[in-house]
């Protein structure tokens, strides 16, 4: 009876066995397939490594082009115009005519002038020969004392009256040079204010054009007081190296957005604050033998004032800009995502410059990081560097372009 029990608990175990067999199999089958489906469902990302890298600290601001020098022309004598001597927009040189004012009144006022000097020496003559004759009579007294400083007096008269004789005379040679405008200066011309047949020089000295030296060529811009004295403080604080006036880089952009070919320096800066404005007004001088800057126009200055010794360079996608600030995502040593706030408010052609929040050596997610959330354990496929990132970048952003 007793065996009979054993035998059929054994037959129990063993139909039990048969069936907790295949079950056992089936569940290692689904725990093995879970397994592959989440590693098969880690994301693979790519990546840079972060490095520091010395960056110049640039500024761009609006500017406006000004002649180097700048002459008015102005007649200085009154006259008719007769003839204007040269093509507008020539390039001149100091002393060419510009302007032909009628010389006839002006060569016969030198001609009384000079009649007027000849009179008056020839009185000075009379007046010094008189005087030498007086000399001997009043030695012996032949003569009064009275009539011997009468004599005098007529030979300094007549003196006076040649000296004014011949400074009228010059006045007058110098009003028929002025009949003849030249141009003060070397430069360009500009358009004519005035016609042939205008009067000019009347009542007061008439524009009659203007001459402007363009090569070099100044550009006069003015930067917020705030910005100057942030630098000022951050150079002071060590935080950035601050460079000579001598040694900062001016570039030139133009409306299109293209860049001027040579570089400027600055030229002067105020020390003073616009009240008006609040900004200290800057100039910089450039170099323009193709007269391809003209006064007048506007442009854009960069301007390279400090070099930051401590920022980091990332792909413009890598940084997701939120309301509350941008942040990048990095991968932690767990191989997942970790995001981290960032300070970048200037880009360097196709990257963000980091001022604040990387110190390099962080490995900086570059593909899609806006759609990994912070924990996501993440696969790190090759690291590419800042300078191959952003040409990629560049890359796909034409061919989507296309």
């Amino acid at each position: 009876m007793y065996q009979q029990r054993i035998h059929t608990v054994k037959n129990v175990s063993s139909s039990l066995t048969a069936l907790l067999l295949p079950l056992a199999f089936l569940l290692g089958g689904c725990s093995q397939e879970e397994a592959q489906q989440q590693t098969a469902a880690t994301p693979e990302v790519n990546f840079i490594t972060t490095e520091v890298t010395p960056v110049a600290n640039t500024v761009v601001l609006p500017g406006r082009l000004e002649a180097y020098r700048q002459a008015e022309v102005r007649a200085r004598v009154a006259g008719v115009v007769t003839e204007r001597l040269y093509q507008e927009g020539q390039e001149v040189s100091k002393g060419t005519p510009l302007f032909l004012i009628n010389p006839e009144l002006l060569n016969a006022a030198r001609d009384q002038a000079a009649g007027e000097l000849a009179s008056a020496e020839a009185n000075h003559a009379n007046a010094q020969d008189k005087l030498e004759r007086y000399k001997d009579l009043a030695t012996d007294h032949s003569i009064s004392d009275r009539d011997y400083k009468a004599a005098v007096s007529e030979e300094l008269q007549a003196k006076a009256q040649v000296l004014t004789a011949r400074a009228q005379l010059e006045k007058a040679k110098l009003d028929l040079g002025y009949s003849r405008v030249t141009s003060p200066i070397n430069g360009r011309a500009r358009r004519a204010l005035v016609t042939e047949g205008a009067l000019v020089g009347q009542d007061a000295p008439t524009p009659l054009t203007t001459v402007e030296q363009i090569d070099p060529i100044y550009v006069n811009f003015s930067q917020p007081a705030s910005e100057v004295m942030a630098l000022q403080r951050a150079i002071k604080n060590g935080a950035v190296q601050g460079k000579a006036k001598d040694s900062m880089q001016v570039r030139l952009v133009f409306p299109d957005g293209s860049e001027y070919s040579q570089s400027g320096k600055l030229f002067f800066s105020d020390m003073a604050v616009d009240s008006n404005t609040d900004t200290v007004a800057m100039r910089a001088l450039f170099a323009n033998p193709g007269h391809e800057l003209l006064p007048g126009a506007y442009v854009q200055i960069r301007l390279e004032q400090a070099v930051n010794q401590h920022t980091v360079l990332v792909p413009r996608d890598a940084l997701i800009r939120t309301a509350g600030g941008a942040s990048v995502m990095v991968i932690n040593q767990d191989n997942k995502v970790e995001a981290v706030e960032v300070q970048a408010d200037n880009l360097q052609g196709k990257q963000w410059i980091v001022t604040a929040g990387l110190k390099g050596g962080e490995r900086v997610i570059i593909s899609n990081p806006g759609m990994l959330a912070p924990g996501t354990p993440v696969k790190p496929l090759k690291p590419q560097t800042a300078g191959k990132a952003a040409a990629e970048d560049a890359d796909a952003g034409q061919a989507a372009s296309h």
